[in-house]
């Protein structure tokens, strides 16, 4: 018989009971604090950051196999990381304020953009026209920008000056982005126009306590949000209605993707002790 968790949050006068289990996938230790960035590929292996030590990328195979994958240049160092619609691998350098690419078929790594106004590009997330959404804290300061890569990969600033911008998604549409705003702990929905850029936005889910960090979207376009502090992650309607609460056995997830076979297993890094837990979803994620 299967073990199961029961947690009750409470979000406003709204109670919400959950029940989840996650297992671990990659053991303690594999992984750097630094462990972030979370994607996988079409064929079910997921790719994670910072893998033994700073400035590498990890994969982890459907067994739980871990291998290096990359080592970055130029002293770079990624956070978040997705593919493009080649296949093509994008990371976040937050270290170099660059984006680089790697074709994971010969593992050539080349520079897609280097953005010096940024602070730093932290997640990023890839949208089907071709454009590149990043957000970009200034911790020390407790606040953020939001940019735009755009097709001919000129940077166009969306929006300055705002929250500590951290987990970012786009919708299943892709008329809508959700970023969240760690220290201010606020997740933002903005209504996108045709060139990318932002028509109106408005604050759809607020916290009141612990921070958060990365996000995903599953195929109906609810929110999963890696709760940092409270170990959780935490899924709204799209809407900003919440659903569930899934307990992690690490208090500090940094990211959240959706894989496997089905397309149903969601990973989470977790920053306490360098691991990636698992959990089987009802809902397949947003391919």
């Amino acid at each position: 018989m299967k073990k199961f968790v029961i947690l009750i949050a409470f979000l406003g006068n709204i109670i919400v009971t959950a029940y989840a289990q996650t297992k671990v996938l990659a053991s303690p230790g594999t992984f750097t604090d630094g462990v972030e960035g979370p994607v996988c590929d079409r064929w079910g292996n997921l790719f994670v950051v910072n893998f033994q030590k700073q400035g590498t990328i990890g994969k982890v195979n459907s067994n739980g196999e871990t291998s290096l994958f990359v080592e970055l240049p130029d002293s770079a160092v990624g956070n978040g990381l997705d593919f493009d619609a080649k296949g093509n691998m994008l990371v976040a350098d937050y270290v170099g304020h660059r984006i680089w690419s790697i074709d994971t078929s010969t593992k050539k790594i080349v520079l897609y953009v280097k953005v010096d106004a940024m602070n730093q590009p932290n997640d990023i997330v890839w949208a089907k026209s071709g454009r590149i959404y990043a957000s970009d804290p200034a911790w020390s300061k407790g606040n953020g920008n939001l940019w735009m890569i755009d097709i001919n990969k000129a940077a166009v600033l969306l929006a300055e000056q705002i929250g500590t911008t951290n987990g970012i998604a786009l919708s299943p549409d892709e008329q809508t982005l959700y970023v969240n705003e760690s220290v201010q702990r606020r997740v933002w929905a903005y209504t996108l126009s045709r060139d990318g850029k932002v028509k109106s936005k408005k604050v759809i889910i607020s916290f009141p306590d612990h921070g958060m960090d990365g996000m995903v979207c599953d195929e109906k376009g609810n929110l999963y949000i890696a709760r940092y502090g409270a170990g959780v992650v935490a899924v709204f309607t799209p809407d900003g209605h919440p659903l569930k609460t899934i307990q992690l056995k690490g208090k500090k997830p940094t990211n959240v993707a959706f894989g496997g076979k089905d397309w149903k297993t969601l990973y989470v890094t977790i920053q306490d002790d360098g691991s990636v837990e698992t959990y089987k979803n009802n809902i397949a994620g947003l391919r």
